[in-house]
């Protein structure tokens, strides 16, 4: 059975990572709250370094809200044709930048309630957009990774993002708020991976393991 890790176990789980991995921090390349946009719509399902690879080349080309609002589809695709679903997520930038320029004249909102209106971007992509483009920290951005490695580490028993962001702002001292899903896929990448290294982890004796049938 599952376990929920206590009050002082969950500090101290917390506490460690935090300290091991502080300089994490996010892992896709942008120099405006724009490129921001484009490259999150892109990491959907792809790795960080084909994102990485990819939007140079897209950041020359477009740079405001208004360039992407009246790219065409197919050479957009073409540009970031090396992630996956290119297609379809040219046409996700499109709809999304047209959205930035008409209700926003071009300028990526900084509210949370704004930009989870806008098209394909949810409660997490909001939370990244406003951390990192913006210094406003208001929740902790959830993906596949938070997900998983809250529900192993005793952290949350939830699936859905949004119950798990939840758990994790009541437990999670705001200071880490910021940061805390790239301490969590750092830590992910490095030692817990999916068949965890729990001998070399500096949490092995907190973590309850939860869903573990294989470790090393």
């Amino acid at each position: 059975m599952a376990k929920l890790l206590s009050e002082k176990e969950a500090e101290e789980l917390i506490k460690r990572l935090v300290e091991m991995y502080k300089d994490a921090k996010y892992y896709l390349n942008f120099k405006t709250p724009i490129d921001l946009v484009a490259a999150a719509i892109m990491s959907v399902q792809t790795l960080d370094a084909t994102v990485n690879k990819a939007t140079p080349i897209l950041f020359m080309k477009y740079k405001t809200a208004n360039d992407y609002a009246n790219a065409d589809t197919e050479e957009l695709a073409s540009i970031i044709g090396s992630v996956s679903f290119a297609g379809n997520k040219a046409k996700n930038i499109i709809k999304t930048m047209k959205a930035i320029q008409e209700d926003y004249s071009g300028k990526v909102p900084n509210r949370m309630d704004e930009l989870v209106k806008l098209p394909g971007i949810g409660r997490k992509t909001a939370n990244t957009i406003l951390i990192n483009a913006y210094g406003i920290v208001e929740g902790i951005p959830v993906d596949t990774w938070v997900i998983s490695r809250s529900y192993r580490w005793g952290l949350s028993l939830n699936k859905d993002p949004e119950k798990v962001e939840q758990d994790l702002m009541r437990t999670i001292d705001r200071k880490h708020w910021h940061n805390w899903a790239y301490v969590v896929k750092t830590h992910g990448r490095t030692i817990c991976q999916t068949v965890p290294m729990c001998s070399k982890c500096p949490v092995n004796r907190i973590c309850p393991k939860n869903g573990v049938k294989k470790q090393f």
